[in-house]
């Protein structure tokens, strides 16, 4: 079945929200949830997410193909109109739905801003 642009709509809220439910539970927070759709001045497709130091910025693909170079700038920008200081891009793993098994990408800044907070063992 060929993917229409509703279709491709409702997939990737689909699975916004799924990430969005799992992260929640996962981190025990109820403050994290699918934002609202904001237009030019987007700030990431899940919100809520904390790190000491400021917010996260999550943007969400359920695409078969795949794009990370657009992506992490994409994350980027929404990173900024949000005034966050971590932005990553959540994509699908093909074959799976299991929120837990999908992919998480950020550059190689973003790595290194979680290690200088202390998140991640240097």
């Amino acid at each position: 079945m060929t993917r229409t642009r509703a279709s491709a709509k409702k997939a990737g809220a689909d699975f916004e929200r799924r990430q969005a439910d799992w992260l929640a539970h996962r981190l025990n927070d109820d403050r994290i949830d699918r934002r609202v759709k904001t237009g030019a001045k987007d700030r990431g497709d899940i919100g809520g997410v904390r790190v000491p130091g400021g917010r996260v910025v999550i943007e969400c693909k359920n695409t078969a193909t795949m794009s990370l170079p657009a992506w992490l700038r994409e994350a980027e920008v929404e990173r900024g109109n949000d005034d966050a200081v971590i932005g990553v891009v959540m994509h699908k793993k093909r074959g799976t739905t299991d929120p837990a098994e999908q992919y998480v990408t950020m550059s190689a800044e973003m790595f290194a801003r979680l290690i200088e907070l202390g998140l991640v063992a240097s």
